[in-house]
């Protein structure tokens, strides 16, 4: 009997019943089959997959290198400061949960709002800011509400220490959170949603310097994202550290003359151009920025009339007005207009052309030569040797001096100023220049405009005897382990060409403005100093 003829003769149930077993034995072997594939063939690939799927990479913030003054003496640090912080995998109703902290922390619901939702680009496990920098007393407010504030964290993150408050704020500048586009251009790979950079001034331009290298701890988590435990660390390097030109003492000394006064002071060394103080006023406190600036303080610094966020120093664009006239005198004595010894007659007014322009002594200043007429800043005399001269010698005098064109200040935002001419105003106006703006332009008024940087390198020019030096801001860069990273090194943009016999001139007239009697500038002699 064949084993057709078997099977037929078998029940239907015991067919049944032995087909399914055959079925069942076949997909068994296969079972064992794939999981022999996945235990043996596989192993080392499938767990290191597990592994993957099961632990994170949690970067650690690296300190943010130190910032001092030419003697060592520190300008900003980095503190301790307490964070409030969020898991948003554990927060179940999150409305009731920010407005709940937003009358902890006394702010507005919307902040909190606003710095949730920027977390939602942060992985899950990972923390979101809500409040930085937060007081001893909030945070022991927030710390007895624990059980009643699920997945709120307190941190301890460092926060940048401005020392110095608003007397370099414009120099030094202030940290805010990275934008899409920074991160999208950011030179390192560390940088992620969340962190915060430079904006301006030092921060932002030596920020490959002062950001450090974070560490990374590897850690275990669940399948929902929680962390489990820490499985390795990487302990984060230090950011290098800065040394300005800067000298403190003189930094404070300008601030306490300044006052509330609106404007920039500068101190300069004539020998190799470094910034030795360099204020702007009214100035702002950097760690408005640091700890996160609230909206309404960031509108009224935008909306201050007297502009604290601008600095002036290399952006305020003013009149030089008679600081020009050194220039002029200068550009006379080249062009042999006028000699030491020639007089000019001023009787308190100059006439061209049927206008009348007026000298600052209505009663004038009578025969006045070149000595006189800087001693006592004689506009008539000016008037004429200007007029003399013509506009288009005394604009070639004044660019050589760095006037009119940036200097080379080693940050962001410094204007050109305006040094006229002729073809400047055709190009500007379409207008012709008249003889009139000349002897306007000649006591550094109409068109023309400098900032405060200029004035100093132009007067650190005629100090020296005609070398324009580029202003130098730092001092040198060392790495976290001291090692000299760069020193900048003293750069001569050009050196003007005078008489011996013309700078001597010059620099008799400006001892005198300060030094003899009807100087303009006694108020600032000293008894021991000849300035």
């Amino acid at each position: 009997m064949g084993l057709d003829e078997k099977w037929t003769e078998l029940p239907a149930v015991q067919r049944r019943f032995l087909l399914f077993s055959v079925a069942v034995a076949i997909i068994f072997l296969l079972l064992v089959l794939r999981l022999w594939f996945l235990q043996i063939v596989n192993h080392e690939e499938y767990l290191e997959r597990s592994i993957r799927n099961r632990t994170r990479v949690l970067s650690l913030e690296a300190p943010r290198g130190p910032i001092y003054d030419r003697n060592g003496v520190l300008l900003v640090d980095n503190r301790p400061s307490f964070c409030i912080s969020v898991l948003r995998q554990d927060v179940e109703d999150r409305t009731r949960l920010l407005t709940r902290l937003a009358e902890l922390l006394e702010v507005d619901r919307d902040v909190l709002e606003q710095r949730w939702q920027k977390g939602r680009h942060f992985p899950i496990y990972r923390p979101v800011p809500l409040a930085t920098d937060v007081s001893r007393e909030v945070l022991e407010r927030i710390q007895e509400q624990g059980v009643d504030l699920p997945g709120v964290l307190t941190e301890v993150r460092p926060v940048r220490d401005y020392l110095e408050k608003g007397s370099a704020a414009h120099l030094i500048g202030y940290l805010g959170e990275i934008t899409e586009e920074e991160l999208a251009s950011a030179v390192s790979r560390q940088s992620r949603a969340g962190d915060l950079v430079g904006k301006v001034a030092l921060e932002k331009t030596f920020e490959p310097f002062l950001r450090g290298e974070k560490g990374r701890r590897l850690v275990e988590v669940d399948v929902k994202g929680k962390l489990l435990r820490q499985l390795q660390k990487e302990s984060p390097r230090a950011g290098n550290k800065l040394y300005l030109t800067l000298d403190r003492e003189l930094q404070r000394a300008a601030d306490e003359a300044f006052g509330e006064q609106s404007g920039a002071a500068i101190v300069l060394d004539v020998e190799n151009g470094d910034i030795l103080a360099m204020l702007s006023r009214p100035t702002f406190d950097p760690a408005l920025f640091a700890r996160g600036i609230a909206s309404d303080e960031w509108r009224e610094l935008l909306n201050d009339q007297r502009h604290p966020l601008q600095n002036k120093a290399i952006a305020g664009q003013y009149s030089p007005a008679s600081t020009f006239k050194m220039i002029v005198a200068l550009a006379a004595l080249r062009e042999g207009i006028v000699g030491t010894k020639r007089e000019i007659d001023c009787q308190g007014d100059f006439e061209l052309g049927g206008s009348r322009f007026r000298c600052w002594k209505k009663a004038g200043h009578g025969p006045t030569d070149l000595k006189k007429a800087l001693r006592e800043s004689c506009d008539v005399w000016f008037y004429q040797v200007g007029l003399e001269l013509g506009i288009d010698k005394l604009s070639a005098a004044a660019k050589e001096f760095g006037l009119g064109a940036p200097v080379g200040y080693p940050l962001p935002g410094e204007k050109a100023g305006v040094i006229p001419s002729q073809e400047w105003k055709r190009a500007r106006f379409k207008q012709p220049w008249y003889a009139g703006e000349t002897v306007i332009a000649a006591i550094g008024q109409g068109f023309v405009l400098t900032t405060p940087i200029q004035l100093a390198v132009m007067t650190a020019a005629l100090a020296n005897g005609g070398k324009v030096l580029k202003p130098q801001l730092i001092e040198r860069i060392e790495d976290w382990q001291g090692n000299l990273l760069l020193r900048p090194e003293t750069e001569v943009v050009r050196e003007i060409s005078y008489s011996d016999a013309a700078w001597k001139a010059i620099k008799q007239g400006l001892v005198a403005v300060v030094n003899e009697p009807r100087g303009t500038g006694q108020i600032a002699r000293l008894e021991d100093v000849v300035i």
